[in-house]
């Protein structure tokens, strides 16, 4: 097993986007991602948090404050945020009042990471009745907007009840240098999409890293790196499961998007070299197989960036195997932090 350059292994944490499956519907979908949250919870995860998406036919999680609730509702101790809520779309008052509603509901256990991206194509997002000429360059005020209503004293003259002095950690989300920088200028805790917008990685955490200032919401540097994982207990068995979502990016890029389908045996000798030029490209941040080769190549890309904390995400059609791949990663993460029966929190 490879050994990891930190003292201390990453946290763990659940990244869910309650696929809707071929067949199946979103109220399936919105059973699973509890039942995933609750099992979470008892394997040590330290955050589950969901993602906001529009229109696409195999994510239902674009209610996703409203999800929030219902996952938090069923749990206790587990931390339950947005990774993230798309901030474009939205007042920042609107997303004040949410989560200082879910803050409120259920003290200490809430988080909330804002992305710049519209979550959807552009004919959804005009939709959505924001007004999309000016969202992207206005992104870093709403940021400080939104956490001046969550301040105990806020400069502005409206303020959000419930919102004001409640502790709401808001993190930057991005796959690019902007919010990088924007996290690290706002001394703010920073997750990187690598999980799916790998390129600009290792670049990203470095400048964040290095540009940090220190502030009153976070003292150091603190990065979340999103991961795939694809487990099982042979090797075999995980390639297999892995196509569904190997079939579902393809479905996404070429202009498809889909329902999460099932998976195909033999799906990589049956794609052409674009394809699988693309799957490398950018599922290349993933670990698929058992769990020996899971937790080698976990280890490894810590080794390689250091991470505070890890995002796992599993697309896996089969909700019991999914459950099963999370499982075994809750042991890789057990072998890594070397505490007893739990994820390091």
């Amino acid at each position: 097993m490879t050994n990891t350059k930190n003292s201390l292994a990453p946290r763990f944490s659940v990244l869910d986007l309650s696929p809707i499956a071929e067949g199946s519907t979103a109220t399936q979908s919105f059973k699973n991602t509890l039942d995933l949250a609750q099992h979470a919870e008892r394997w040590g995860y330290h955050r589950f948090w969901l993602a906001e998406h529009h229109g696409m036919p195999g994510i239902a999680s674009a209610a996703t404050s409203i999800l929030i609730g219902h996952v938090a509702a069923g749990t206790t101790t587990i931390r339950v945020g947005a990774g993230g809520i798309m901030l474009p779309n939205h007042s920042p008052l609107v997303i004040a009042e949410q989560f200082g509603t879910l803050e409120s509901l259920f003290p200490g256990r809430i988080d909330l990471g804002l992305g710049r991206a519209p979550g959807s194509d552009q004919i959804t997002a005009q939709a959505l009745r924001r007004n999309l000429a000016s969202d992207s360059d206005a992104f870093p005020h709403d940021v400080m907007e939104l956490l001046d209503y969550f301040s105990p004293n806020p400069k502005g003259q409206v303020k959000a009840v419930p919102g004001t002095g409640l502790n709401v950690p808001i993190w930057i989300l991005g796959s690019s240098l902007y919010g990088a920088q924007l996290a690290a200028a706002m001394g703010l805790p920073y997750a990187f999409a690598s999980h799916f917008a790998p390129a600009q990685m290792m670049q990203a955490i470095e400048v964040y890293r290095e540009t940090f200032r220190p502030s009153q919401y976070l003292a150091k540097p603190h990065v979340m790196l999103g991961f795939n994982v694809f487990a099982a207990d042979t090797d075999d068995e995980a390639e297999f499961l892995a196509s569904s979502m190997q079939q579902a990016f393809i479905n996404l890029r070429t202009g498809r998007p889909s329902k999460l389908p099932p998976p195909i045996s033999n799906f990589w000798n049956q794609i052409g070299g674009a394809e699988r030029a693309l799957l490398n490209q950018v599922l290349s941040c993933s670990a698929i197989g058992a769990k020996e080769k899971v937790l080698d190549e976990i280890a490894a890309f810590v080794n390689r960036t250091e991470a505070d904390e890890l995002m796992i995400t599993s697309q896996i059609f089969d909700h019991a195997a999914r459950l099963h791949s999370y499982e075994i990663t809750a042991k890789v993460a057990t072998e890594m932090s070397g505490q007893g029966n739990s994820v390091k929190v």
